[in-house]
């Protein structure tokens, strides 16, 4: 077995012999009627590549994308047609890669093997994914020789693909030295650590195969026993960068205790330092974590993890110790000085009952740093303190620099709501107005963006109305191309081979150095979303904003004025199941996603501590309660998407009903119950309905109320062609 460089040499040779080369001359597949007739014919008589090299289209002119999110049964015959025409281009190559796919996934090798014949030579980005397939359609036409000698070509004639892995490890069922190579050359790739897992399965006696794994799927879920079984049983010959490794795992999965200990044998750094002190803190240590914090500030006194050991030590030491901490933090790190004000001027008047001190602090926090974010929450506190006084015009004072000086603040939004709600209570209607529209221009995806849309007049829905509207969905027709990622990885993207996307993806980010990129941290994101994994994919895209540098922050920003960014943040998969309950039960079905992204970013297995189940995270005993009182059947799974979005969606109905289709109480009530809240309007009633919001005792339920009604609002400035259009409008134009 070589890893050979040759190229391929036939491409001027006649049409006939390009289709034995191809297929081998001892196929046989049974004659079809049909189409597939129409294919051999085509086959004979149609030039199976173009020197000319088909032109790939923009994405709006393709007539296959649309198709990639049907199922195969309703895509067939619009990809036939287009798959039949008689002139090479890029629309037809993907019609029959798509078609093949199809096949195989039915189990139909030999109609698969028709398409997929002399595919790669007018279709060279796919070229050894084509080779991959053919080469399971001969396994389906059970002719395993030929098979194996596609995946052997694959090999020779794209010897820099990293699809050869994936022919290693297929032809590592015949002969085991491809599963060694794979192993030698392709450690990043997903296949291999298939392969490793295999070889370790039922046999954790092999250290090296295990340390294999801790450095190159620290990410995978299922590490616990890999980590226990290192650990335990070959410490003695861990180094001290295995170590290191393991201590990242376990820091990545909350384990910190334990990752304050396997730090504590890494290699000295500021960062080892810090997070052995911080995770021993955590696992109640604190007497240790205060020395190796210590023994951090000596070591690494201008390393960025510093301020934060500072930090920590003011976190568990008494007051007058703690002042000192903080005092040597705002000396000499400028960047951390307004938290560390902020935390000063707490500490002197609620626990050193220093008041003027206090207040020498969070003068020097506003007049030094007035655009930190500490300045902006300490104004908050302001603010509110006089509205709740009656003194408007004091809480506008106090609130309105907050946009000004931290416009990319999580609390700029907010305080520019309140500023337009304070000032509709004085009589002043256009300043509200002004401040209302600027919230939908400046901060459009936030949750006060559809409160000052709502308080305009747009037809977005109050808190009274919300239910009963069933705003027209437009979700796109194909997607959009990622940023990052090869040629061959897009292809693959764009034509929904997701299983294949997921692994190239990984091999081809494990041999690049460093952090991922922002256009490469998104591009993961749609991956991991394609692959059903919405919940880290969400993440990951929504993590983006911590990425600190300028040059990234400006990525970032770049990525945010793009519909694609906002369509990954808030998917709409299920649709047609929402559509269906939505429909059933007289919801907004935009309302009904919106909780289901909240309730379980669309994992349909998932199960909360407390035993909710499924996408919109029913009770066991609410959902047998909710059969007893209907006519649904009494044979459901929760974690059928279908059963409990039809459970849910039942209940959410019932909630409103409950509360007189008072959407803002009822979403209240599916995540704090009907007693609280009741208990709520009772305390303070709903005379004012944001002021109902900010009065919500628990943080959970308040927190849940401005996420689902911020994710309407986000579905609704997406999906909705004349609302979003209403927005494009309202935004600064450049």
């Amino acid at each position: 077995m070589q890893k050979g460089r040759t190229k391929q040499t036939f491409l001027t040779v006649s049409t006939g012999v390009v289709i034995l080369a191809l297929l081998g001359a001892g196929v046989v597949v049974a004659q079809q009627q049909g189409w597939w007739t129409q294919i051999e014919q085509w086959v004979a008589q149609t030039p199976l590549w173009s020197p000319d090299n088909p032109e790939k289209p923009e994405n709006e002119q393709s007539q296959v994308l649309p198709l990639v999110s049907q199922s195969p049964e309703e895509r067939a015959e619009e990809l036939e047609a287009i798959a039949l025409r008689n002139n090479a281009s890029f629309e037809r190559s993907r019609a029959r890669y798509l078609l093949a796919t199809d096949q195989l996934a039915a189990m139909e090798g030999g109609q698969a093997l028709r398409l997929l014949s002399g595919l790669e030579l007018e279709y060279p980005v796919l070229a050894p994914y084509i080779l991959l397939k053919r080469a399971r359609a001969y396994e389906l036409t059970n002719e395993l020789d030929n098979a194996k000698a596609t995946l052997e070509q694959l090999i020779s004639n794209y010897p820099d693909s990293l699809a050869v892995a994936e022919a290693y490890y297929q032809l590592g069922e015949y002969e085991p030295e491809y599963w060694e190579a794979a192993i030698a050359e392709y450690p990043h790739h997903p296949r291999t650590h298939e392969i490793v897992r295999q070889k370790l399965d039922g046999n954790l006696d092999q250290p090296q195969l295990l340390l294999f794994l801790v450095q190159y799927t620290p990410e995978a879920e299922e590490m616990g026993p890999i980590l226990q079984e290192l650990t335990r049983n070959y410490s003695d010959i861990l180094t001290s960068e295995d170590w290191e490794a393991i201590a990242n795992i376990y820091w990545e999965q909350w384990q910190y205790a334990e990752a304050g200990n396997a730090y504590a044998k890494a290699p000295p750094s500021s960062k080892t330092l810090y997070r052995a002190a911080r995770g021993r803190e955590i696992g109640g240590n604190t007497s240790q974590a205060a020395i190796d914090y210590q023994n951090l500030l000596a070591q690494y006194p201008n390393s960025e993890e510093a301020p934060k050991a500072l930090s920590r030590l003011a976190a568990i030491s008494p007051p007058q110790e703690a002042l000192d901490y903080l005092n040597q933090i705002i000396a000499q790190y400028p960047q951390h000085a307004p938290d560390a004000l902020l935390t000063k001027a707490n500490l002197l008047e609620n626990q050193l009952q220093d008041g003027n001190g206090a207040g020498k602090a969070r003068q020097t926090l506003l007049s030094q740093y007035p655009s930190s974010e500490a300045a902006s929450r300490y104004r908050w506190q302001m603010a509110q303190k006089q509205a709740e006084a009656g003194n408007y015009v004091e809480a506008w004072k106090w609130a309105h620099p907050i946009a000004i000086n931290t416009p990319d603040s999580g609390l700029a939004p907010k305080a520019s709501f309140w500023v337009g709600k304070w000032a509709a209570r004085l009589d002043y209607g256009e300043d509200a107005e002004a401040a209302f529209n600027y919230v939908i221009s400046q901060h459009p995806e936030s949750y006060y963006a559809w409160r000052s849309a709502s308080l305009l007049g747009w037809e977005v829905g109050t808190f009274t109305t919300v239910r009963n509207l069933t705003p027209p969905v437009a979700p796109p027709e194909y997607r959009s191309t990622p940023p990052a990622g090869s040629a061959l990885f897009k292809e693959l993207y764009q034509l929904g081979q997701d299983e294949d996307v997921l692994r190239l993806w990984y091999a081809e980010m494990g041999q690049q150095d460093g952090e991922l990129t922002v256009p490469q941290q998104f591009t993961e994101g749609l991956v991991l979303a394609a692959n059903d994994d919405y919940i880290n994919g969400i993440t990951s895209i929504w993590s983006l904003k911590e990425r600190g540098t300028p040059a990234e922050k400006q990525a970032w920003q770049a990525l945010r004025e793009t519909p694609q960014y906002w369509q990954a943040l808030f998917p709409f998969p299920y649709q047609e199941l929402i559509l269906q309950g939505a429909q059933q039960n007289q919801l907004n079905p935009l309302l009904v996603v919106s909780l289901v992204r909240q309730e379980s970013r669309f994992e349909p297995d998932i199960r909360s501590s407390a035993g909710a189940l499924g996408l919109m995270q029913v009770m066991p005993d609410t959902a047998d309660w909710i059969v007893d009182e209907t006519e649904m059947s009494e044979e459901y799974s929760l974690t059928n998407p279908e059963d409990n979005i039809r459970l849910g969606t039942w209940f959410l109905a019932y909630t409103h009903r409950q509360f007189n289709n008072n959407s803002l109480l009822a979403i209240a009530s599916y995540n704090a119950g009907p007693s609280n809240v009741n208990n709520w309007v009772q305390r303070f009633g709903l005379q004012d309905p944001d002021e109902f919001v900010e009065e919500i005792p628990f943080p959970e339920t308040k927190g849940y109320v401005e996420t689902v009604f911020g994710n309407y609002w986000n579905y609704l400035r997406l999906y909705n062609p004349d609302i979003a259009n209403k927005v494009k409008l309202a935004s600064p134009q450049e």
